[in-house]
């Protein structure tokens, strides 16, 4: 938040005041005085969870714990902004959750905050070995300063006796395996599976249909950023499934939003490889422009979700309150929307204000992206260019208050879902709810909730909840979608073609391609034909799923399945004949055929890939 890189040296020697709060966390039940840390350097960091700056400050200060362990400690001193984090147990989860192993004082009525004169969220203060304060440092980005002045100390204090060095502090990890800890968002895979991002245990998993049976990890567990098929992530959040088309040109299924190590990584379903496709792995620190550059060169902050919009990845950047852009054909990226201002504003994409952008949602006809604002406690969408504001009032207007949406109050949400009867359900994170906007109102449909972060519409037609606080992903039951006026299906806007009639076992694929005139299939860079079949649900397809060079196949349709879908993809490759300069064409469809399985149906299924003249081809 607000102020960010100002730091002052107080010349008078000021006394710090005593540490005194509700309660510690990670002291073993010890309260701390500065007393007892009389001939320690002391590092104040008066923090709050919700706060995206803050997050930043506790992993800048990692490296300095590591370097000064034996004369340095580290105290975070929590002085809450939102009602939430007020709550001791919400505090001890967001302790873990974040990984903070030094002590932290809970300070709920800012008392502290109020003391030590602290002005912004985050505020660092510097005691030295004597008991005064010697510096304050409000923003983030402060690292290498913290570390000139501790040398600075250090050498000062060891020359006159008063620096005592031995080991600090360090938290006792929780234990608890829960298979989830901590999930941040989640992805309904067409084949009924759901992918999580399973931010504390530092992996993206793959659950079943169920939503609580593991099907495969991605990840080692381990805070990092190897990419490969045995890789590391540091607390990664959102996930998007990119287009089929894309996915395979891209080589891969699902970008990543790996927050804190500021990258986008790229997932491969069939392999399970990650590679890094977005970010250096610096943080960004630059000055604001709309121009395309090179995705990996590029660096980027704190990107929490990501979804396909507008024919490319939007990515809610959090840590400087801006939408961007990410394109996986071109592997470029750049600013989408926002000025790195930190409030609320409308207006044309390039001149609005934001804070803290944490969940995207497209509207079922692509016209909408929606977005949970969270540290504006708003709710706000995209449409033609523009940015509006269908609830929140401001970075200190919150509560829980249902009724017409320029009166109602949120707080904190971090997701959103649009559904197809236009309405929008909003994870209402802090207020434990389930939130729905519909027609310019907004209701609670349920509540109780352990911070929801996350919801999302699963194959089947339901509405599952991540539930962070609790570690699970949830259902909400159709009593209570249905009493909350919820209609799941709404108007699709789509045609919808009658099925197929096919067979129940061996049925004949047979994808007909004649090139245009004037061309030839090209073998010259490998097969010039491919075919790949699935199916949706995957048990309608006992045999012929997979990729192969001939544009015929043989399927196997169960008989105990009654209607799904066949997904076929097909291409050949020509290049022109008796061309001086021959010219190279891909001719690709895709095809979605809505198929029912019968007694008496069709034993052979034709589909046409037609060739296309080289006028058209090249003005694809």
């Amino acid at each position: 938040m607000p102020p960010t890189g100002r730091r002052e040296v107080n010349t008078p020697r000021v006394r710090a005041p005593q540490l005194k709060g509700r309660g510690w966390l990670n002291t073993n039940g010890q309260e701390l005085s500065l007393a007892d840390l009389r001939g320690k350097i002391v590092l104040l960091d008066f923090w709050t969870f919700c706060c995206i700056n803050c997050l930043h400050v506790l992993d800048e200060l990692r490296p300095l714990e590591d370097k000064y362990s034996d004369v340095l400690v580290t105290i975070g001193v929590h002085s809450p902004k939102f009602e939430h984090e007020k709550d001791p147990d919400a505090l001890a989860q967001a302790v873990e959750r974040y990984g903070v192993d030094h002590p932290v004082l809970d300070d709920p009525d800012l008392n502290m905050w109020q003391q030590y004169a602290a002005k912004a969220w985050p505020t660092l203060t510097v005691v030295d070995p004597e008991g005064y304060v010697v510096a304050n440092m409000a923003g983030e980005g402060h690292a290498e300063g913290l570390s000139r002045l501790i040398d600075e100390l250090v050498q000062v204090h060891t020359a006159k006796g008063t620096l005592r060095t031995s080991a600090g502090f360090h938290a006792v990890q929780n234990s608890d395996l829960t298979l989830l800890r901590f999930p941040g968002k989640a992805l309904a895979l067409p084949d009924g599976h759901f992918l999580v991002s399973d931010s504390t245990h530092q992996s993206v998993v793959e659950l079943d249909g169920d939503n609580e049976t593991l099907v495969r990890r991605f990840g080692t567990g381990k805070r990092g950023r190897k990419d490969g098929t045995e890789p590391e992530f540091s607390e990664p959040g959102g996930l998007c499934l990119l287009p089929p088309h894309t996915a395979e040109i891209a080589g891969y299924d699902v970008v990543v939003a790996d927050t804190v190590n500021h990258l986008l990584r790229g997932l491969n379903l069939t392999t399970g490889e990650v590679t890094t496709v977005a970010g250096s792995g610096r943080q960004w620190r630059g000055t604001v422009d709309f121009e395309a550059h090179d995705s990996l060169v590029l660096d980027l902050s704190s990107p929490w979700d990501v979804a396909w919009y507008d024919d490319r990845v939007v990515i809610a950047m959090a840590g400087i309150h801006q939408l961007w852009w990410f394109d996986p054909i071109k592997r470029t990226a750049g600013m989408y929307a926002g000025t790195t201002v930190e409030a609320l504003r409308d207006g044309p994409l390039h001149e609005v204000w934001m804070a803290q952008p944490s969940g995207l949602s497209v509207s079922p006809d692509q016209r909408k992206l929606w977005i949970a604002d969270s540290e504006s406690s708003a709710v706000r969408w995209i449409e033609n260019g523009e940015m509006h504001t269908a609830a929140g009032q401001g970075l200190f207007d919150f509560g829980h208050v249902d009724g017409p949406a320029d009166q109602a109050l949120l707080q904190h949400p971090l997701g959103v879902l649009a559904l197809a009867d236009g309405s929008v359900l909003v994870a209402d994170t802090y207020n434990g709810a389930v939130r729905r906007i519909a027609d310019n109102r907004v209701s609670t449909v349920v509540d109780g909730l352990a911070e929801p972060s996350d919801l999302v519409l699963s194959a089947d037609g339901d509405i599952v909840v991540v539930e962070s606080g609790a570690h699970r992903l949830v259902r909400l039951g159709a009593g209570t979608l249905a009493a909350a006026g919820i209609d799941v299906t709404g108007v699709r806007h789509r045609t919808e073609r009658p099925p197929t009639m096919l067979a129940a076992g061996a049925v004949e694929l047979d994808l007909i391609f004649t090139p245009a005139p004037g061309q030839k299939l090209d073998e010259s860079f490998g097969p010039s034909t491919r075919l790949e079949v699935s199916a949706s649900p995957p048990e309608l397809l006992l045999e012929g799923a997979g990729v192969t060079q001939s544009l015929r196949r043989r399927l196997i349709l169960s008989k105990d399945i009654a209607a799904g879908v066949l997904q076929v993809t097909a291409q050949a490759a020509t290049c022109d004949i008796d061309a001086e300069f021959p010219a190279c064409h891909l001719t690709r469809q895709d095809w979605g055929v809505p198929i029912r399985v019968t007694g008496d149906g069709a034993v052979r299924l034709p589909l046409i890939l037609r060739g296309m003249d080289a006028e058209a081809a090249d003005g694809e």
